[in-house]
């Protein structure tokens, strides 16, 4: 062979191993989800559980934020305290609170109205999350904290599996991104995307003790926060769920998943505001974990079929469309199988809808990716921030703050 036949011969087998690696993946993040989220921790005796501070940051009134806020205080733990961070002392959100409050009097709850900033000190960082919820992290009086974002509805027994799996080595424990079941096409996409594409990303992230953080739900040990420089040495990151779980790796201690999962539960759902959050992710990943954007657009279900189709064509002489459609209908059972084991129940869907929700988020979800790398520029709720590789984060413009991701 030439030179460059030997070139071209090295790379399809360079990238048919990928393949078959991205294909034991796939397995086993079946595997694992099945194992990890149907397994029940025994819960030991109630004195020896720890005392949980919740830091809850709010803005703006969703539909569903009463129903979300009403299971926190319905826990099944022995010691927990709720520390509401509101940002504006006009906002609505406020009288949710309050309201709450008055209906649970034996449930430690509290409210922080206005940022750093009106209490007459500066800003910790860029980051309006981290600038919301410093207050409600100082005051916090328990050795474990948990930040969990507002549109999070949580089972009376959730905060119980948390913090029993934060054992000795466990600096962080955390529930892997999910949907409740709503109504509507648009939540379908936003349940076959958490249940498929990122919960194989999430799952064997954490089988591999690779940072694979959200900051949607995390229990985290304050003392290690602490330990590196508290939560308002990470606003200068916008990502700063990526960062605290970097810090507690760096630190010897191991990140976990609970066997519960995050079930996110906004009121208020639409496609553009879902792949305008997807977005957002990507170009938080790129700027965060740089190895992404080279990875990434290869890794997903079409991008990577059509590429294979003739690498195996060229190594085997495999016929490319018949091996696409093989491939395709190998990975749509796979995601199926792998959503069923996530939703731990019947999907609240058939199965032609999920057949096209699939094919509409595989179809879409390299265009997103294409975009994030077009305009590096990050907007949230407008604000728009640039990010430097590693993570520092910049004010590109200034609006009205906000907290929520």
């Amino acid at each position: 062979m030439e030179p460059a036949e030997y070139v071209i011969f090295g790379l399809c087998i360079v990238l048919f191993v990928g393949f078959i690696v991205n294909l034991l993946i796939h397995i086993l993040a079946i595997f694992y989800g099945k194992w990890k989220l149907s397994r029940k921790l025994s819960p030991p005796v109630v004195e020896d559980l720890p005392g949980i501070s919740i830091i809850k940051p709010l803005v703006g009134v969703d539909p569903n934020l009463f129903d979300n806020l009403e299971t926190y205080f319905n826990f099944k733990y022995p010691q927990y305290e709720i520390l509401f961070c509101i940002q504006d002392e006009l906002d609505s959100v406020i009288m949710i609170a309050q309201s709450l409050i008055l209906k649970y009097p034996k449930v430690d709850a509290k409210i922080f109205i206005g940022d750093t900033e009106s209490k007459g000190k500066k800003n910790v960082g860029v980051n309006p999350k981290i600038n919301n919820m410093i207050r409600g992290y100082e005051a916090a009086k328990y050795d474990l904290f948990l930040i969990s974002d507002s549109s999070i509805k949580m089972k009376e027994d959730t905060l119980m599996d948390m913090a029993l799996h934060m054992t000795e080595k466990i600096g962080l424990v955390q529930q892997m991104p999910f949907v409740c079941d709503r109504p509507g096409f648009v939540s379908h996409l936003e349940k076959i995307f958490f249940g498929t594409h990122h919960g194989k990303m999430y799952l064997v992230a954490n089988f591999l003790g690779i940072n694979c953080a959200s900051g949607m739900s995390t229990l985290f040990r304050k003392e290690i926060i602490e330990e590196a420089g508290g939560l308002a040495h990470f606003g200068k990151y916008l990502a700063e769920d990526y960062m605290l779980a970097q810090a507690v790796l760096d630190r010897g201690y191991k990140v976990l998943l609970c066997s519960q999962t995050a079930l996110q539960n906004s009121g208020y759902t639409s496609l553009t505001t879902f792949h305008d959050r997807l977005i957002r992710w990507t170009k938080l990943r790129n700027a965060t974990v740089v190895t992404t954007m080279f990875f990434e657009p290869i890794y997903q279900c079409i991008v990577q079929g059509l590429i294979m189709a003739f690498v195996t064509e060229y190594l085997f002489s495999w016929s490319p469309l018949v091996f696409f459609m093989v491939h395709v209908l190998i990975w749509f059972l796979l995601d199926y199988i792998l959503l069923s084991i996530i939703q731990q129940g019947p999907l609240p869907f058939s199965k032609f809808e999920f057949l096209v929700g699939w094919i509409l988020n595989e179809i879409s979800y390299p265009i997103l990716v294409c975009r994030a790398h077009w305009d590096p520029i990050i907007t949230w709720r407008s604000r728009k921030y640039k990010i430097r590789w590693g993570g520092i984060t910049t004010e590109v413009t200034s609006a009205p703050p906000s907290q929520s991701k």
